[in-house]
């Protein structure tokens, strides 16, 4: 499973893994940190605005998952 920083204006770090993949896109599970607390929501992503948020830089891939994590 692939781990994902999402860029953020906040000091916290959010993260996103890809759970399953179709040809349409990806089901997504995002963990935001909000003020201590873990909000986890799963939603649906688009294989085009995926690359496309990778290209900009909105997500970037956690080379090193656990210790990111273990850190967010």
């Amino acid at each position: 499973m692939k781990h994902y920083i999402l860029k953020s204006h906040s000091q916290n770090v959010d993260y996103m893994t890809i759970e399953s993949e179709s040809e349409e896109g990806y089901i997504i599970k995002i963990v935001r940190d909000k003020d201590g607390y873990n909000e986890v929501t799963t939603d649906f992503i688009t294989k085009e605005l995926f690359e496309t948020c990778l290209r900009t830089g909105y997500i970037t891939l956690v080379e090193n998952a656990s210790e990111s994590i273990a850190t967010a």
